[in-house]
């Protein structure tokens, strides 16, 4: 499978996205999220796979379902 077509990459892109809509820095991303900024930055370069913890600290810091990170139509892949 493409790398650039793993649901982990889509995943950090849409985290990505999110937070530069808010104007935030991936250590303010983090610290709504109670996460470690590198756990963000790692996402976002597709370092690493979310547990699904994570994912459900990023939605509620981003203020959505957990779900909703998962759809990806709005971004440019």
């Amino acid at each position: 499978m493409n790398e650039n077509k793993t649901l982990s990459f889509k995943f950090g892109k849409r985290i990505k996205f999110e937070r530069i809509k808010r104007d935030w820095t991936q250590e303010q991303l983090a610290d709504h999220a109670n996460i470690g900024r590198t756990t963000v930055a790692n996402l976002e370069k597709n370092n690493s796979s979310p547990t699904l913890d994570i994912v459900e600290k990023l939605a509620r810091a981003l203020g959505y379902e957990p779900y909703e990170l998962l759809i990806f139509k709005d971004l440019e892949i």
